[in-house]
């Protein structure tokens, strides 16, 4: 097959005319249609550019498919869901496009604003960004067809493109969500799409059921090679991974219906399905453990967690009470890390601006929308007008809160946030836009080591809640113990490979650590951090330069300096010693250094719990 180099409007020249078109009627952007434009660009390779006439036809062709569903009048679900059908076919059998050049999104972003941007605009009125600009090519009005179709594609089948109606929108849209692991290969795709045609589903929730498999699959793909496994022994394995999520997915819909006999039916989180955790998923028990709750009622609080990173946040938020609905996070390694660990809990790999309320409508009136988000600059450090991904993710977060309108949210960040002159501008900002929606604001900075934790950290928080439950809230009391010194926390485990200085190093490491650094990405590898949090460690007995891959042994000097293991990394911020971590050493590092201690989120967790139940 001919393959054509396409016209790219790059984002420059891209924003205004998605910002003007928004406003113009379907009539006036067919009059706009063009197949060129004096700021269109090609890419600097090799290769045959597609002509106007070859344009004009794609246009032709896909306006009689518009047409067929009721364009440039009203449409309605059924016959967008078949236009979709059909154009994801024609896109991938009549462009002539190579994966590569789909994969740039000013390609897609000419074909929505130049050639086609009165079907565009008529398959999502008022559409957001990335349904045009391509910022994301699994949501743009093209784009994610034409990829549909090529992780579809079967040439030997009858009908090549036929799998496109195994699965709809939703349901592709779950399989994007977890891209990193699963939907970036068609012969994974492809797999899950023959497994899935041919299962029983009668009497089960598809979305649901879909969702489990998903989760079984993602937690398998760190262990599992699948694009080298052959078709049928990879049909075979994922066929048994699905019967395991029908079979589970009976299984509660047994243990509902009798608690609904029963007269002990509770709250829902999806569709009318009850979301428990089986006993043996009940927080963990440890060495390290968090401090005893205060006696939960039986009503569990619901919440959505963002940034939700290993997921330690949400683990003192369980012991507080909160039952996650959803939780979100950018990285791949974090969400399998929950998922090890909670494989009840409901996790989205994804992007936060890419998440779309309107899809996951039982997050909407949650209790609590709570999150630990990256560590932002103030406007007086970036500039008012200069963007940053951390700023990104904090209006974002704001715009979700005005959305899903939880009674309460929680969102952790630097001290400086809270106190510090640099972000007066962002303090007022973010209190004004969340009054607007009818919420009240609480500030407070506090350290770790008040809540038992062995570990000097200092964090800023924002808690506003809704009338009237701000009037009751006060911020948690320091605890009235003692934190446990570094060798308190971490003497077992130096001693754990036969040490014979263990029992020394942990006297001399008599004193709380310094806070953990290395949450971000844009750090090192794997390390104690800056020369100052070095030295603090060295003088703790720590050699903080790198991480160890396991406890100094019999061999190790008896007045040598140690380095620390990711697993004792872990319990500097009182995460349980059983909670596992996915990843490589610096993935496993940076989702430990980024986390709330879990104390201390239990302790807030709690006190915004008392306020709710008030």
């Amino acid at each position: 097959m001919i393959s054509f180099l396409y016209p790219r409007l790059l984002a420059d020249q891209a924003a205004p005319l998605f910002a003007e078109y928004r406003q113009l009627p379907i009539s006036e952007l067919t009059r706009r249609v063009d197949f060129a434009h004096e700021s269109a660009v090609y890419v600097a390779t090799g290769g045959d550019r597609v002509s106007i006439d070859r344009l004009r036809e794609l246009r032709e062709r896909v306006v009689d498919l518009a047409e067929c569903a009721g364009f440039p009048n009203d449409s309605d679900r059924t016959r967008n869901a078949e236009f979709d059908l059909a154009l994801a076919a024609l896109l991938h059998a009549e462009m002539g496009m190579v994966p590569a050049e789909a994969a740039a999104r000013d390609v897609w972003a000419f074909l929505a604003l130049i050639v086609l941007p009165d079907v565009a605009y008529w398959r999502y009125p008022q559409p957001p960004r990335d349904r045009i600009l391509g910022t994301d090519l699994t949501r743009h009005v093209f784009g994610r067809l034409w990829w549909r179709a090529q992780l579809v594609r079967s040439s030997d089948a009858p009908e090549p493109y036929g799998a496109l109606k195994i699965l709809g929108e939703a349901a592709f849209d779950q399989i994007y969500a977890r891209r990193a692991a699963l939907g970036g290969s068609p012969h994974m795709v492809g797999a899950i799409l023959r497994v899935w045609a041919n299962l029983d589903l009668q009497g089960l929730n598809e979305r649901e059921t879909l969702r489990d498999f998903l989760k079984r699959l993602l937690r398998l793909a760190p262990f599992v090679l699948f694009d080298g496994v052959a078709e049928p022994a990879l049909d075979d394995e994922l066929h048994a991974v699905a019967q395991e999520s029908i079979d589970a997915q009976r299984i509660a819909a047994l243990q509902v219906d009798g608690n609904r006999i029963g007269g002990t039916t509770r709250g829902t989180a999806f569709g009318g399905r009850e979301s428990q955790a089986a006993p043996e998923e009940a927080a963990p028990a440890s060495r390290t453990t968090l401090p005893q709750a205060v006696p939960v009622p039986d009503h569990r609080l619901r919440s959505v967690e963002i940034c939700a990173g290993c997921g330690a946040q949400a683990l003192g938020l369980e012991r507080a009470g909160f039952e996650p609905v959803l939780l979100i996070d950018s990285k791949a390694d974090a969400c399998l890390t929950i998922e090890a660990n909670r494989p009840n809990w409901d996790v989205i790999c994804m992007d936060l601006s890419h998440f779309r309320v309107f899809e996951r409508q039982d997050v909407i009136g949650v209790d609590l929308l709570s999150g630990g988000l990256p560590r932002v600059k103030s406007m007086a450090t970036v500039g008012r007008d200069e963007d940053t991904d951390e700023r990104r993710v904090l209006r974002t977060t704001i715009d979700l809160a005005r959305i899903i309108r939880p009674k309460a949210v929680l969102l952790e960040n630097v001290p400086d946030l809270v106190g510090s002159p640099d972000f007066k501008a962002d303090r007022s900002w973010m209190a004004e836009s969340l009054a607007q929606a009818g919420y009240e604001c609480h500030w407070a900075v506090l350290n770790a080591a008040d809540f038992g934790v062995p570990q000097n950290r200092r964090s800023g928080f924002l808690v506003a809640l809704q009338d009237p439950y701000h009037s009751r809230f006060s911020w948690p009391q320091p605890a009235d113990r003692t934190p446990p010194t570094v060798g308190q926390a971490l003497g077992p485990t130096m001693s754990a490979n036969g040490w014979p200085g263990a029992e020394r190093w942990a006297k001399g490491a008599d004193r709380i650590a310094p806070a953990l650094v290395g949450g971000s990405d844009r750090r090192g590898g794997a390390d104690l951090g800056p020369t100052g949090s070095k030295k603090a460690w060295e003088a703790l007995g720590v050699n903080g330069n790198s991480l160890g891959n396991e406890p100094p042994g019999p061999d190790f000097p008896v007045d040598g300096l140690p380095k620390l293991t990711v697993e004792q990394a872990a319990l500097i911020q009182s995460i349980p010693e059983d909670w596992r971590f996915i990843g490589g050493k610096t993935s496993r590092y940076r989702q430990i250094g980024h986390a709330m201690p879990p104390p201390l989120a239990s302790a807030v967790g709690q006190a915004i719990a008392a306020a709710l139940r008030s």
